[in-house]
């Protein structure tokens, strides 16, 4: 893995794969089920979402903040640089928890990791959630609603981050910005397509 500043977020530096990285070698070594190293990429919900904390520090600000499903971390690392009073990154994947782990140490800021998933039981005692590119998959999208709305009900904010996955909850959002940032996949020097931050509004 190369540590290296994210497209379009300068401020924050990944470990992030290349092509002599060896996740298929590692993946196929590992019985317990090494998964999809998305924590190994920055997608484009939580660059942007990390993109409009940084912009807006006022929106984090003192606050506790909850980075759900982290992944590399990096919106939980916005938050922190952005100011956030007590940044927590919630993430079930044993590699992931180690890569944002790397990754909070790399940029310099305190994040506390729950290693665990959170979307069954009730939200935690924050103020924010930011859920960063949650919503490619039916299942996950509607667990991850679920506890959206529990937070909502809470009084707790949310911000969504998300290039328009096909399970976005898209009558209830709320646009509030919007930046031109590369997809996972995408080849080297393709045109970049806008993805979009919005905050999630209650159910009617």
């Amino acid at each position: 893995m190369r540590l290296a500043p994210v497209p379009s977020l300068p401020e924050i530096q990944l470990y992030t794969a290349h092509p002599g990285s060896g996740l298929r070698r590692l993946a196929e070594e590992d019985e317990g089920g090494f998964g999809p190293p998305y924590w190994a990429y920055p997608w484009p919900g939580g660059a942007v979402l990390a993109r409009y904390l940084l912009d807006r520090p006022e929106t984090v600000a003192g606050r506790r903040v909850l980075d759900l499903g982290a992944g590399s971390g990096i919106v939980a690392i916005a938050a922190a640089k952005a100011g956030a009073g007590a940044v927590t990154a919630a993430e079930i994947d044993r590699h992931a928890v180690a890569a944002l782990t790397l990754n909070t140490l790399a940029n310099g800021v305190t994040v506390a990791v729950v290693a665990q998933d959170l979307t069954a039981g009730p939200p935690l005692a924050v103020d924010l959630v930011v859920a960063g590119d949650l919503f490619y998959e039916r299942a996950l999208a509607e667990r991850v609603t679920a506890f959206l709305d529990r937070c909502l009900a809470a009084s707790i904010e949310v911000l969504i981050g998300d290039p328009g996955r096909v399970y976005l909850p898209r009558p209830r959002l709320r646009m509030l910005a919007e930046y031109p940032v590369p997809d996972v996949g995408d080849i080297k020097n393709a045109p970049m397509k806008n993805s979009a931050v919005f905050s999630l509004e209650r159910a009617a």
